[in-house]
């Protein structure tokens, strides 16, 4: 309770400081009075129900152009999948944050959910390292203060085995940067992070199913809502993001994929065409590292 009170005031804090920053004296830019304008009338992607995260359906902190799909309720998802081979799905860490922030955004995103991955396989021992990464990356984008706090827990909850705790942590991280953004008024990272998560979940998903495969499993993948919604927030990105090679290329790949995944609700897949949607995913994580790999060299 007195968490969520908190986050509340800061919240609300952030929003009258900005209102007072909007306001100086005299008349408003008329550019900027058009631009309010184009931004109220344009309406948002719609985030799925199922996706929105605890905190987010609270009275006192609302649903915002800040608000993502939450990555926890993404991974939620994959309880149906039972056992997950941790050695098989594990992606190596680069705890070296990446300059471009598109980059490091999404690159977070991918790094809190390889740590839903490490609580749903149970790795105590690949805690500690996803911690630091988390850490070293939420820095970057400059939310680092309270990411100090999550770091420590992740690794005492770890060592305790609390893998309900750290469901909850992992998830506060993203909530926070959420909390974070509204200060800076950069709502743009908040929904990379988002969409580097789900990229990530969804490799983890579709090679998991096609490592062992049953029609029951390949239910879960049909959420053409979901494509949708991260494909409608490429497009809302801030024209300059939206120029970046690497966005157009995640929004054609998205895009390619979204067919594929429209089918009716509760339809399984074949095995072939799980196969394919797996494929598909890496490319998508691809089109990311390769960027990061890139940038780096």
């Amino acid at each position: 309770m007195i968490r969520t009170l908190l986050r509340a005031a800061v919240v609300l804090s952030a929003s009258l400081a900005l209102t007072c920053q909007a306001e100086p004296k005299g008349k408003p830019a008329p550019k900027e009075k058009e631009k309010a304008k184009e931004a109220e009338a344009k309406p948002r992607a719609k985030i799925p129900n199922d996706l929105l995260g605890d905190e987010h359906v609270r009275e006192e902190f609302g649903v915002n152009e800040f608000t993502t799909p939450s990555i926890r309720r993404i991974f939620d998802q994959l309880d149906a999948l039972g056992t997950l081979s941790y050695d098989n799905l594990k992606k190596p860490l680069d705890e070296k944050p990446p300059a471009d922030r598109v980059l490091l955004s999404l690159e977070l995103g991918n790094q809190i959910a390889e740590g839903f991955l490490v609580v749903h396989c149970e790795k105590i021992e690949a805690m500690e390292p996803v911690g630091k990464a988390l850490l070293k990356y939420a820095k970057a984008l400059g939310a680092g203060m309270k990411f100090t706090k999550h770091s420590q827990s992740l690794l005492e909850y770890s060592i305790k085995g609390d893998w309900g705790k750290l469901r909850n942590e992992l998830s506060a991280t993203q909530s926070d940067v959420e909390a974070e953004m509204v200060l800076l008024r950069d709502s743009d990272v908040a929904h990379l992070i988002s969409l580097g998560g789900w990229l990530r979940a969804f490799e983890i998903s579709t090679q998991a199913i096609a490592e062992n495969y049953t029609p029951e499993k390949s239910r879960v993948l049909g959420r053409p809502d979901i494509i949708e919604y991260y494909i409608g927030n490429l497009v809302d990105l801030a024209p300059e993001i939206q120029k970046q090679p690497l966005v157009q290329d995640l929004r054609e790949g998205l895009e390619a994929l979204h067919p594929l995944l429209d089918v009716p609700a509760g339809k399984a897949f074949t095995e072939d065409e799980v196969r394919d949607l797996r494929d598909k995913a890496r490319l998508l994580n691809e089109i990311v590292r390769h960027t990061e790999k890139k940038e780096k060299k």
